[in-house]
């Protein structure tokens, strides 16, 4: 059986191979330019210049149509239906290119029309959610156990609608406080999971084949992508309109072993109108920042990884500073979150506007306040630098590991090092741990070996720190309930670490002190690190020692 098996798909490829090698001769005998369909992209708006049956009956499908340029793949241009679908075309003002193409070819083309259906034509760039419907499915998708069993009991209906199982998976997302949707696909199923907090969580692993095929279909269309390119990734974004704001939904899709996997991430403007005070800050801290931003010029950066909250952190930044006197300017890989009253572009590679070319424009535009997404090569350092040193505040992000690591990475980077503590206000760090559910949290007995190492911890803090703050020692641990979905954890607070330039620190960074060296210096001089600020947040039982263990390593109390 299996030998007879791979003969009939052998033979069948030989078949396919002879077709196309007769079109391509075909072609060139008539003079016409050929096309394999095979891995090209088809427009569904254009195919749908021509009716099923019409399409079928001329041995034609138009493929792409933009600025009234339509491709027609055709079997051949003699026939009079096909004449007639040429003529009719030119008579609604496009200028046609016609390509010859196998019947197979034409036949994957028509297969497409499937996806032009009343249904699928409703679909545009962006989803309306009645208000009453999203506080209905919020109400009855308030655990993952409740999208489970929703998706559940949709596959098993008679008539699936993919619109109805996309909207479950999007509503319960949102219900459930998501930022990252992920549709895995798998040999025989495709596995959901949500990440909240920061954490992934498995919600629902059998989502059928066929269906997901249709699901997928339906996001590429609302992303704006190309529905049969399968091998290469792909990219794209669509909003979800609610009554008082929209989530903007970008999209990513790349294949794997057994198909595509698709990742939206949810980006929710609420989750980044915060304010200074919501950001967590200790009073100390707080006061660091406001001075900082007193400041009219220099620069501020913000360190971390991928996901730790530095946009977030900048964002109320610039919120704090917006005036109407000021004129602020951001450049952004992309533009993920839209601030009123702030002029925000995005980078684009493809058009040469790089963070270093968009930064030189914005030079001349006469801004106040300059956010740059991200300094990442030596270009872009050298004229945020030059900026900070001409009159201007820059915020930007740099990837390093701790503070005191911006300034070797920026020398690395290319920047000249007499420049870069002139230039510097103050350099941050930061991570995201969770916050333990206010409802479940179980405080922990503290035995009197950890309340001496505690207390001796709070003795050697910088005198800044108001140790009257934290007189009251409670350590709390994770516990579940209906409230945090089980997990312990709601929502999510920074830990951080600021380092502030003044002139000894400056004289320091210009003699290229190490790493280690600008560490031991601001330490001396009164800087909170990232794990001494999370042992204060573990001490106020905002968050566990796992969580700040996770993110600073081992907890040292010396």
């Amino acid at each position: 059986m299996a030998i007879a098996s791979v003969l009939r798909e052998k033979l069948a490829k030989m078949r396919q191979q002879a077709e196309e090698r007769n079109a391509q001769r075909k072609a060139e005998k008539l003079g016409y330019p050929y096309v394999d369909l095979k891995g090209k992209p088809i427009s569904v708006d254009a195919l749908a210049l021509i009716k099923e049956k019409d399409a079928r009956a001329a041995y034609a499908a138009v493929i792409e149509a933009k600025s009234g340029k339509a491709v027609l793949l055709v079997l051949d241009p003699a026939l009079s239906q096909t004449q007639k679908v040429i003529e009719d075309l030119k008579n609604n003002n496009y200028q046609i290119v016609v390509y010859l193409a196998s019947l197979n070819s034409l036949r994957m083309a028509w297969d497409f029309y499937k996806f032009t259906s009343e249904e699928l034509k409703e679909i545009t760039a962006k989803i309306e959610i009645e208000e009453s419907r999203l506080i209905e499915l919020k109400n009855t998708l308030v655990s993952l156990e409740s999208v489970r069993e929703s998706l559940k009991n949709l596959q098993e209906t008679r008539n699936i609608r993919t619109g109805e199982i996309l909207e479950v998976i999007l509503a319960g997302a949102m219900a459930n406080r998501a930022s990252d949707i992920h549709l895995e696909q798998e040999e025989n199923f495709v596995k959901l999971r949500l990440r909240i907090d920061g954490a992934l969580h498995d919600v629902f692993d059998r989502i059928k084949e066929n269906v997901y095929l249709y699901l997928l279909s339906r996001i590429k269309l609302l992303s704006g992508m190309k529905l049969n390119v399968h091998n290469e990734p792909q990219d794209g974004r669509f909003s979800v309109g609610l009554s008082d704001k929209e989530i903007e939904m970008r999209v990513a899709i790349s294949p794997t072993e057994f198909g595509e996997v698709t990742v939206m991430r949810l980006l929710d403007p609420d989750l980044v109108n915060l304010s200074l005070a919501d950001l967590g800050l200790r009073d100390d801290d707080l006061g660091i920042v406001m001075e900082e931003l007193r400041k009219p010029n220099g620069m501020i950066l913000n360190s971390g990884p991928t996901g730790s909250g530095k946009t977030t952190t900048l964002y109320a930044f610039l919120k704090h500073k917006k005036t109407p006197e000021l004129k602020i300017i951001t450049i952004e890989d992309p533009v993920e979150y839209h601030l009123e009253g702030i002029e925000q572009t995005r980078v684009d590679e493809d058009a040469g506007y790089t963070f270093a070319n968009g930064l030189r424009s914005i030079m001349r535009q006469d801004p106040d306040i300059i956010l740059v997404g991200e300094i990442r090569d030596e270009e872009t350092a050298q004229i945020a630098i030059q900026s900070a040193l001409t009159g201007h505040l820059v915020f930007s992000t740099v990837h390093a590991n701790a503070a005191a690591g911006v300034v070797p990475r920026l020398v690395d980077l290319g920047a000249r090092v007499f420049s870069v503590g002139p230039a510097l206000n103050l350099v941050i760090a930061q991570r995201l741990v969770r916050r333990l559910c206010l409802d479940c949290k179980k405080q922990k007995t503290v035995d009197d070996g950890l309340r001496k190492k505690i207390e001796k911890f709070l003795d050697n803090l910088p005198p800044r720190v108001n140790k009257e703050n934290f007189k009251n020692i409670a350590i709390f641990e994770p516990q579940g309930c209906e409230k945090c979905n089980q997990f312990g954890y709601r929502g999510r607070i920074a830990v951080y670490e600021f380092l502030s330039v003044g002139s000894e620190m400056e004289e320091l960074i210009t003699a290229a002190a190490s790493e280690v060296k600008i560490q031991e210096f601001a330490e001396r001089r009164g800087m909170v690190t990232m794990q001494q600020d999370g042992i204060l947040k573990i001490i106020n039982g905002i968050t566990s020692v796992e969580e700040v263990e996770s993110v600073t390593g081992p907890l040292e109390w010396g």
